[in-house]
């Protein structure tokens, strides 16, 4: 029968006498609690890797990349960019097979006439150097095998090489559309130069499509939770995909938050016009221009760079947080602030370059910018906010779940009555419980008001449920010191 202290394993029953002392560790834990936030990675491998297509698999250093998805894949390159951002990241991979019916973008190299000195030619794809010594009045033709060669001996870059007469054929090693984002240049720093007479002709990679279908991602990930993932594929169909995924685990009976990164290699109408036709506050697409970087290993940094910040605190601005692998574009193609500006109004992230051309994040905001009237919008615009407030949503459910976690129901009227040693939930205990958890919160700088959160909470014994507790949590979330402006008025 019931007693007037409610214990986990010993009955009210037990008549051998004794000193009976259980263990009761459901209300050790009184500080705010560390959210799971796994990285996925989704991209393509190549048939040399281990681990088949669908499998979600661990990663944890650069070279499982290479082991597990073929050397040269992407998630080979994706892995060590990821790595290097956030090293101590719970991080998952997941390949899928090029399609059957992709094709692989191509480009070429042509070199024409006689070097008139001897050098080096310095080819970057993918902002990977290629270099080969280039002798006085060497052919076209012998240069074109040699860089052909020097290609192929590099099994880690994103094409494969092959060479006729005085053109080198470039060709991705992935079929599908983000083929066509491989940069290709010549003599990236300051001093490289093509010796004298070499006529150096590129032909931009192009012709690629085809991605795979995200879909078959999405079903081997469907019993997994994931707080931030990096898809390598930007199309049209794969992003819509991976957004109505997302909206789905959103709610409040999933709970499996999840944001997916991309990377955008464009000029600035092209960014924009992509920016402007989305509107998911699961998304978050950085756009660059010229930027010698594979765009999936961008997305990888950039993604990783921003989970790693995000984990320790959601609400400081990730602004400044550094991008390692990511080369800058000529200082041509870099977009003014105007323009990053605008492409911020059209839901496209940044990236800023230092005058040394150390990559950093500037301003990370999701897709979304209209609610469903069609007008604007700024309540899941930042990252920051979407971030913090599932935060602040895990908080609350883990205060409620860790202080009732097998309690009885009753009115704030009994409470006076009923023995201090009952395991029974009421409306006002649970308030105290919420009001306790939003007085952590404000402390470590994740809420404000906290006056005002007590005024405007409401936790009622549901009328249609007996069984059921509704409230209503009115928390007022920190935001990002971003902008200062002032008019400096001086007097003469």
């Amino acid at each position: 029968m019931p007693d007037n202290i409610t214990f986990l394993t010993i009955p009210t029953d037990w008549r051998i006498p004794g000193a009976w002392l259980e263990i009761d560790h459901s209300g050790a834990v009184r500080g705010l609690p560390d959210m799971e936030r796994r990285v996925l990675l989704l991209g393509q491998r190549l048939p040399t890797g281990t681990v088949a297509a669908g499998k979600l698999t661990r990663v944890s250093r650069e070279v499982d990349g290479v082991n597990y998805f073929g050397r040269g894949s992407m998630l080979a390159q994706m892995i060590p960019a990821a790595l290097k951002a956030h090293p101590t990241a719970d991080m998952w991979a997941l390949a899928l097979d090029d399609a059957e019916f992709g094709v692989a973008a191509s480009g070429s190299v042509s070199l024409v006439g006689a070097p008139e000195e001897a050098g080096t030619l310095n080819l970057y794809i993918g902002g990977q150097p290629v270099r080969i010594a280039v002798a006085a009045n060497a052919t076209g033709e012998t240069l074109a095998s040699d860089l052909s060669d020097a290609i192929n001996a590099r099994p880690d870059l994103a094409v494969t090489a092959s060479a006729a007469a005085e053109v080198v054929t470039l060709t991705a090693r992935h079929k599908g559309a983000e083929g066509n984002g491989i940069d290709l240049r010549l003599n990236y720093y300051t001093g490289e130069t093509t010796p004298a007479g070499l006529a150096v002709t590129l032909t931009p990679l192009l012709g690629g499509s085809g991605n795979p279908d995200v879909l078959e991602a999405i079903a081997a990930m469907s019993s997994g939770a994931f707080y931030t993932i990096v898809m390598a594929w930007t199309d049209q169909p794969n992003v819509a995909a991976i957004e109505n995924e997302l909206q789905g685990r959103w709610g409040g009976l999933d709970m499996r938050t999840g944001h997916s990164f991309g990377c955008l290699s464009g000029n600035f109408s092209k960014l924009a016009a992509y920016g402007a036709v989305r509107n998911s506050p699961h998304t978050s697409f950085v756009g660059l221009k010229g930027c010698p970087t594979l765009p999936w290993v961008v997305a990888a940094q950039f993604a990783a760079a921003v989970e790693n910040s995000g984990a320790n605190d959601p609400a400081i601005p990730f602004r400044g947080l550094a991008l390692p692998d990511v080369l800058a574009p000529a200082e041509a193609d870099r977009f003014t602030d105007a323009e990053r500006n605008l492409l911020l109004h059209d839901g496209i992230s940044t990236i800023i370059f230092d005058p040394a051309g150390s990559a950093m994040v500037e301003q990370v905001i999701t897709t979304y910018q209209s609610n469903s009237f069609g007008m604007d919008d700024r309540s899941l615009l930042k990252l920051n906010t979407k971030w913090t407030v599932d935060y602040l949503r895990y908080v609350f459910r883990f205060a409620v779940a860790r202080d009732y976690p097998a309690h009885k129901l009753a009115g704030d009227d009994v409470l006076q009555r009923i023995s201090p040693g009952q395991k029974i939930a009421t409306p006002k205990l649970i308030r105290n419980t919420l009001i306790a958890a939003a007085s952590q919160l404000e402390r470590v700088g994740l809420l404000e008001d906290i006056a005002q959160f007590k005024r405007d909470l409401i936790v009622l014994r549901s009328e249609a449920d007996e069984c059921r507790v509704n409230a209503v949590l009115p928390p007022n979330v920190v935001n990002q010191f971003d902008v200062f402006a002032a008019a400096v008025k001086y007097i003469l």
